[in-house]
């Protein structure tokens, strides 16, 4: 099993590697080539997700005891994942920003303080968007937990329920045995009388 995981994590480096050395180059490289190097890096970023979920499948077969190392190389891939997709999210913005300058023949020199404060209010948005994410993915796990533990409660209660049910039908038996011991008792005790 962790010949698997390392295997997959030997992939996502490589991966990750890649996509970084191709996310700095897209900002440089002509129009045409830029197209066809971000379609190249969502690409990439598909695959080192399913590179994650992979690994992620890895981990949860390994036994409690000695998931906690690889649970840890998981959240530190998992933070790597996320910085490249903002990383690749702002070289976009960059991109598509140029892109619309070469469209409306903008040459940048009246408006360039214009664009710069729409690019920072752009990735200002972008972090927001991102917390956002983050916060509704922790509420949907608190969610899921909270589901969870109120199943786990009602089996329990059903478990007590039984569990009571049980002991009543034994103190009943003991009630009965213990009527017909006094029953039995008094008829010897005649018995020996006579």
């Amino acid at each position: 099993m962790s010949s698997d995981f390392e295997g997959y994590e030997q992939d996502f480096a490589v991966l990750t590697a890649e996509i970084t050395s191709k996310i700095a180059r897209v900002p440089r490289l002509p129009p045409d080539e830029k197209k066809q190097m971000v379609a190249n890096v969502e690409k990439q970023l598909e695959e080192a997700r399913e590179l994650l979920e992979q690994m992620d499948l890895e981990v949860r077969e390994i036994p409690p005891q000695s998931r906690g190392m690889y649970s840890n190389r998981m959240r530190s891939y998992k933070q790597e994942m996320g910085k490249l997709e903002t990383d690749f999210k702002r070289s976009r913005i960059a991109y598509s920003d140029e892109v619309r300058n070469e469209l409306l023949g903008d040459a940048g020199n009246s408006s360039e303080n214009q664009l710069i404060k729409l690019r920072e209010e752009r990735a200002h948005l972008l972090d927001n968007t991102e917390r956002l994410e983050r916060s509704s993915r922790r509420l949907e796990a608190g969610y899921q937990i909270a589901v969870e533990t109120e199943q786990i409660g009602q089996e329990m209660l059903e478990n007590l329920s039984h569990d009571r049910e049980k002991i009543q039908r034994a103190r009943d038996r003991l009630r009965d045995a213990d009527a017909n011991l006094g029953k039995s008792s008094r008829i010897l005790t005649g018995m020996l009388r006579r």
